[in-house]
């Protein structure tokens, strides 16, 4: 940004005035700093073939993708950024310097589009935008590649940011349903390489679900420990990845009961259950989301184990139902018949028949899962919710059942224990893989595995 382009520099109300004379000395002597020459990025082929894809869906139309903007949390202070999903699937970038830009495919005649990126260069060393924009300067959050670099990086023809605003307009993913209903829709099958994030993605929350268990003396010893549990997964979280893929939902006892309870500011109790949901995102943004519903004391009372051991049950009836070909819709019927089945054996209902027991489960069995926690959430119905699954889907299988405190329909000993039990699975050929299977579901598997991580 050069000197005549000052006013348009994000500084704070408590930033120094710049002299002159000092301009003058910050606008000279920088060394060249280029990224190393080596930077393609490794799916930046994939990418190429993802937007192949979509060209061929929108032929003869200007197509935008933005990356999205920054966000203000609080006067001068910005959330941090994530690239929105499908410009990341596109393009392979995924830092928070793509704030702003924006992926655009140009109609090419028979050649189908021409994928231009319209991208912020590096601060020029010459300007003030270098030192003094608190948003954008790279002294203040970093460098970011100039534009041959971005091209380097990713196979894509770069232009200046600033010549976005001169293109006529064209569908644009963030405003057009149609297009983010495609985009959606080309992401619900992964290729070989987005399995492996989201393998890698479950292998890391694995570990923290087992630094939370270390960590759970001290976090029964403090006045917020399910904060405290919120900490340790999300030291994991950012140590290894990006961060979470979603807020922690951290929660005992009667908290379980809330399915999105990522108030997370509870004391534990030994004799409740903690029930964790949680997910590592990797740096190339894809999650896992897994829970597990964890007894404080190391060990389930019998009616703890008697509720978990209905919601697995439901939970191995819906991974069963899983295959190529099968309802997406048949994992979740197969599971909430264990669930009626067994309310009414309990006599909780009358008779499994009909939905009465939706009251004691809330929502549906689970989700595809990718780039975002509830991935290609705007895929139409009938290649989504109403479709049939495919090998190469990621999706989870997370019944739950949800006995709120203050149920008068529940006998007393139930009231206030939520239970979720949720894993991450592959759609093969010939059924579904089980991306988890290094956490422990079964009741007695899980008191083994706590003990001998407390016990370390």
């Amino acid at each position: 940004m050069k000197e005549a382009e000052a006013g348009a520099i994000r500084t704070a109300s408590h930033d120094l005035p710049v002299s002159g004379e000092f301009g003058a000395f910050m606008a000279g002597n920088w060394a060249p700093a280029p990224l190393p020459g080596d930077i393609r990025l490794p799916v930046a082929d994939l990418a190429a073939a993802r937007r192949a894809k979509l060209s061929a869906r929108f032929p003869g139309e200007r197509l935008i993708v933005p990356a999205g903007e920054l966000a203000v949390r609080s006067n001068d202070c910005d959330y941090r950024f994530r690239p929105h999903s499908a410009y990341a699937w596109l393009t392979g970038l995924t830092g928070e310097e793509q704030a702003g830009h924006v992926l655009v495919l140009e109609p090419d005649g028979p050649h189908g589009h021409e994928a231009v990126l319209y991208a912020r260069p590096r601060s020029a060393r010459n300007g003030t935008e270098l030192y003094r924009d608190r948003r954008y300067g790279e002294f203040w959050v970093g460098p970011r590649p100039d534009l041959g670099e971005a091209e380097r990086m990713t196979g894509i023809r770069c232009a200046h940011l600033d010549a976005y605003g001169q293109l006529p307009p064209g569908r644009d993913a963030s405003r057009d349903a149609g297009l983010a209903a495609a985009l959606s829709e080309l992401r619900l099958v992964k290729d070989a390489w987005e399995v492996g994030q989201l393998q890698l993605a479950v292998d890391h929350t694995v570990a923290g679900f087992e630094d939370v268990v270390r960590a759970l003396p001290r976090a029964l010893a403090h006045p917020r420990g399910e904060r405290w549990i919120e900490g340790v997964f999300g030291l994991r979280a950012r140590a290894e990845g990006n961060g979470t893929g979603y807020e922690t939902i951290a929660a005992s006892g009667a908290h379980a009961c809330y399915l999105h309870w990522i108030r997370n500011e509870g004391r534990l109790d030994r004799s409740e259950l903690l029930l964790l949901d949680a997910g590592v995102e990797t740096d190339s943004l894809y999650t896992a989301d897994l829970t597990r519903t964890l007894p404080l004391s190391g060990r389930f009372s019998p009616v703890q184990r008697q509720v978990y051991e209905l919601v697995l049950a439901a939970q191995e009836a819906g991974m069963a139902a899983l295959k190529p070909g099968a309802s997406f819709r048949d994992f979740h019927r197969a599971g909430m018949r264990v669930i009626a089945e067994g309310l009414a054996e309990w006599g909780v209902l009358q008779h499994a028949e009909g939905d009465f027991h939706r009251r004691y489960t809330l929502c549906s069995s689970g989700h595809m899962l990718g780039l975002d926690v509830h991935d290609c959430a705007q895929a139409r119905a009938d290649a989504y919710l109403d479709g049939v699954l495919e090998e190469g889907q990621v999706l989870t299988v997370e019944p739950g059942l949800y006995l709120q405190a203050d149920d008068e329909t529940l006998p007393a000993e139930l009231r206030g224990i939520g239970v979720r039990i949720e894993d991450d699975l592959v759609i093969t050929a010939d059924g579904a893989r089980l991306m988890s299977h290094a956490l422990p579901r079964t009741p007695d598997a899980v008191e083994a595995w706590m003990g001998e991580l407390l016990a370390g």
